[in-house]
């Protein structure tokens, strides 16, 4: 795992005070192309699921990597409420009537135990699973006003998954960020995305590193 660049980066994080817990990429895959891919916040601020969605819409947009928001694809009323296994089933099925081949999927969740949460991270190469069970799982963050009472740790995950027609849907990479007490919501939002893609890179999914050119002496 290439993880230079990725330490490098966190380093720039200091004022959100910011730790990156997991950079994991199923090792059955080498390497991910997507056509077009659906962006997915999952938080309970509207403002920084629209700056967090539409930065990332951006860098994709530059990477020549067609994408959408969820903002532009969900109903209003989608992420007020619970909703159900057909429902997410029926979401995914629209997906790929419209050509879209893979979701990247972020969520702050709160953390109550650091050292519980990180066996729980450990155990994360035995899952497999995808996109329909991580938001039936974590779905109440949008709607319950309640649920970041407690914490002062916030952990943010973001999941790569592929619903390609004919293709098993999978989890195919996942990067977990701890980001305790953030002062500056926008700038821990820019540097996160930041890390996202430069994770990505590294792991040779959907994009790829610029060549560059050395010169070398005999």
């Amino acid at each position: 795992m290439k993880k230079l660049g990725v330490i490098a980066l966190i380093a720039l994080m200091g004022c959100s005070s910011a730790e990156l817990v997991e950079n994991w990429k199923n090792p059955d895959i080498v390497l991910f192309d997507a056509n077009k891919v659906l962006i997915v916040g999952m938080t309970q601020d509207e403002d920084a699921r629209d700056d967090y969605e539409t930065k990332l819409h951006k860098e994709f947009k530059q990477r020549g990597v067609e994408s959408m928001r969820s903002l532009d694809l969900f109903d209003v009323e989608f992420t007020t409420a619970e909703r159900s296994e057909q429902e997410l089933a029926d979401v995914e099925q629209q997906l790929l009537d419209k050509d879209f081949d893979a979701i990247l999927f972020t969520k702050v969740i709160g953390i109550e135990n650091v050292e519980n949460f990180r066996r729980s991270i450990d155990n994360l190469d035995r899952y497999y699973g995808g996109f329909e069970d991580d938001y039936l799982s974590h779905q109440n963050i949008y709607y319950d006003p309640e649920y970041y009472n407690d914490f002062t740790i916030y952990h943010a995950e973001t999941s790569l998954y592929c619903i390609c027609e004919g293709k098993e849907r999978e989890l195919i990479w996942r990067g977990s960020i701890d980001i305790t007490d953030p002062i500056d919501v926008k700038k821990t939002i820019n540097d996160y995305v930041k890390l996202v893609i430069m994770a990505m890179e590294d792991q040779d999914l959907i994009f790829r590193k610029e060549p560059t050119n050395e010169v070398t002496s005999l």
